[in-house]
């Protein structure tokens, strides 16, 4: 049993006193094995449910601009409106985690997810929509926050290849969201239903959730520690620099699932069909990147080499859409694919990874999200006006590549030593 499951162990006298059944019986190391997998089942399918009410709006504009009489302008409301409110709400999680604990926060933050999503199948008013996109980000913004603390409590020992299984969740529920949407309001012939019908994937993540309450062993774990903004670290140089890396992490993902079929059509000659498929390949290829990644790099100290190698990639992704959309599309694929899709994975492994404890791995993890997601709902919307300003996409993803290559500067200070100084700094 790892360290970790001892400590957590420890925390469940009074089961045992109370004539329950202990969770600190130790098990066999084949029950052990199977409920650690179980763990992490349900860890992947919670994940798989932070994406899908935003990604299953983007194959839909088309359908949404014209029942609602939108400009392109308001209906990207519906993807700027749930990001803000991952970051605004994100300090909410350590309250959330804080009064409920980590099991009942997480299945509090999907129960979020799954009514908001639900409700958009009500009607099609702007306002409904608008309210529901919001609320979605919240309950996003409650599980989110709350995963890299569960993985810090559950998976200490094994935190890359568990992060990976978790952002290959992330990725998969996108992925599968933007890729049947559009069918399935061809089916219902409705699009308020398509998206609503997300909330099932929901509440199937709230019912593996709560059946894994056992092996996930959070039971007796609270959340972070101290009041929502106030408690976050917020004279932390090593937060502000994971931060900094976040904010640039989810800033180019979300520009990458607005933009990069609309530049392939435009730019790149290609119709709306294989843009699209080309799209679904590139998050496909960042799916296994993220799992993979994690297992070649290993559960190493120093993150600095696979964060910048990754990086390096995902500029030349970057690039090559910017400059040859047309040309050599499937090496930008594979560079942004396997590029962004390991970086992904190693940038959500820093809150876990350069923390002492699940408490500070939950604050660097809510101060994040809480900067990274009000910076990242801009990107979409700076690359949509330098789209409409110049006519094509060359400045935007130009820019964008600048932006990755920008983000060298705080990887390059997170040494394992600097990480140790700044740890005992940090609020």
């Amino acid at each position: 049993m790892s360290e970790t499951e001892d400590r957590l162990s420890s925390a469940s006298p009074a089961v045992a006193a109370s004539g329950g059944r202990s969770e600190d019986a130790a098990p066999s190391p084949g029950q052990a094995r199977a409920a650690l997998g179980f763990a992490a089942v349900a860890l992947f399918v919670a994940a798989a449910n932070l994406r899908p009410a935003i990604a299953a709006v983007s194959p839909l504009v088309d359908r949404i601009r014209a029942d609602l009489d939108l400009s392109a302008t308001a209906v990207s409301l519906l993807t700027t409106i749930p990001t803000l409110a991952m970051g605004l709400c994100a300090p909410l999680a350590a309250s959330v985690g804080r009064r409920w604990g980590l099991q009942r926060g997480v299945l509090i933050g999907l129960t979020v997810v799954a009514v908001a999503t639900a409700a958009r199948g009500l009607g099609r008013a702007t306002w409904l929509q608008l309210c529901c996109a919001a609320v979605v980000g919240a309950g996003i913004a409650i599980a989110q926050t709350l995963l890299p603390a569960v993985v810090k409590t559950r998976f200490a020992d094994r935190a890359g290849l568990v992060t990976g299984i978790y952002t290959a969740g992330l990725g998969l529920g996108g992925a599968v969201a933007a890729g049947a949407s559009a069918p399935l309001a061809d089916a219902v012939d409705s699009w308020p239903v398509a998206l609503a019908s997300w909330a099932v994937l929901a509440v199937a993540g709230i019912v593996l959730w709560s059946a894994a309450k056992g092996p996930l062993r959070l039971a007796h774990v609270d959340g972070p520690k101290g009041p929502a903004t106030t408690g976050l670290p917020w004279r932390s140089g090593l937060a502000w620099r994971i931060t900094a890396i976040s904010a640039g992490n989810s800033a180019l993902y979300y520009c990458e699932l607005a933009w990069i079929a609309p530049l392939l059509h435009d730019d790149g000659g290609l119709s709306e069909a294989r843009a699209g498929f080309m799209l679904t390949v590139m998050i496909s290829i960042q799916v296994v990147a993220m799992l993979g990644v994690p297992v070649l790099l290993g559960e190493r100290a120093d993150k600095r080499f696979g964060l910048a190698v990754t990086t390096a990639l995902t500029a030349v992704g970057f690039l090559g859409f910017a400059f040859s959309p047309g040309t050599g599309t499937w090496l930008w694929v594979l560079a942004m694919g396997v590029g962004h899709g390991g970086l992904f994975t190693l940038v959500l492994t820093l809150p876990v990874s350069a923390s002492r404890d699940a408490a500070q791995a939950g604050r660097f993890a809510a101060m994040a999200f809480f900067v990274g997601y009000a910076c990242a709902a801009v990107g979409p919307v700076a690359v949509g006006g330098l789209r409409d300003a110049t006519g094509d996409y060359r400045l935007a993803f130009g820019l964008l590549a600048a932006v990755t290559l920008l983000m060298l500067a705080p990887i390059a200070r997170l040494s394992p030593r600097q990480i140790e100084k700044d740890q005992h700094t940090s609020a």
